[in-house]
């Protein structure tokens, strides 16, 4: 317990960031309809947030080696609330696109830092139960975030504006922090070669659930609208999918034992692996 409330700060602020974050996509799609942009146009929206995405994906450990994760956090959080804010004075589908390359590598960079946060601080017998209570509030803020399209107004100033407000909140909990940061190390080498040496299967399988989940996403509102559901009615649709997708994440974690059913676990497969390793050494 002692060592969860450590990481408090660190939860808190995967929780605003996410309800930020994910509340932009269904957001966009129905902004989108309401402004007149083609269904092309609001799909490019879409695209360019994954290209945002690998780019902070790839920039984000470099910039941990030059400032440090609570500076890296902060400058990718920055990116996204300018992005989001930024909606609303440039009404243009191109212009949006290049505002969803900031949010999305928003999203990677400060995902990747405060991952790299928890990986560093944990042992292997508080690993589970750090990770498990992070994935868990993961999770539910991704749940709660497609709500949010219910009581917010599309191609409204204000609605934009709540959620840059929460992207920026996300800065104060893990900024304010007095837990010491871990030390950084060289950024590692983007080989995507080697993953498809390694697993020609998986690296497929990955293309293939990305290819098909990340464009239901904008797709979604899209479908719902032009079948004449609500606001609310596309909100739950949305939150019933993104549910269904951690339900499955959750049970393959616990398949791979990334997720821990119980603390007592942590316990029993640290003596595992100390067993393991003494058979392989013999």
């Amino acid at each position: 317990m002692r060592t969860l409330i450590s990481f408090a700060a660190l939860i808190l602020s995967v929780i605003l960031l996410q309800l930020s974050s994910g509340g932009v996509v269904p957001l966009d799609a129905l902004s989108g309809l309401k402004l007149g942009f083609s269904a092309t146009q609001i799909g490019l929206l879409g695209s360019a947030h994954f290209l945002g995405f690998f780019i902070g994906c790839w920039w984000a450990p470099r910039l941990v080696g030059s400032v440090g994760h609570a500076r890296a956090f902060a400058a990718f959080t920055a990116a996204g609330a300018i992005g989001l804010q930024a909606h609303m004075l440039l009404v243009d589908p191109n212009a949006w696109a290049l505002m969803r390359v900031a949010t999305g590598m928003c999203v990677a960079g400060c995902y990747t830092v405060i991952e790299a946060w928890l990986q560093a601080k944990v042992t292997n017998a508080t690993r589970g139960r750090t990770m498990g209570a992070y994935r868990v509030a993961d999770m539910g803020a991704s749940l709660m975030a497609q709500l949010v399209i219910s009581v917010l107004e599309p191609a409204s100033y204000v609605s934009y504006n709540i959620l840059a407000i929460i992207c920026c909140a996300s800065l104060l909990p893990l900024t304010l922090s007095t837990v010491r940061q871990p030390e950084t190390s060289a950024a590692p080498r983007l080989r995507p070669g080697l993953l498809i040496r390694c697993s020609p299967l998986a690296t497929v399988g990955v293309l293939v659930a990305a290819l098909s989940s990340a464009s239901f996403r904008m797709v979604g509102p899209l479908y719902g609208e032009g079948v004449g559901l609500d606001p609310t009615q596309i909100a739950l649709v949305s939150g019933c999918l993104r549910a269904g997708r951690r339900t499955g994440a959750i049970s393959g974690g616990l398949a791979r034992g990334q997720v821990r059913p119980s603390p007592g676990t942590d316990r029993v497969l640290d003596r595992l692996r100390r067993r393991l390793s003494h058979h392989r050494l013999a």
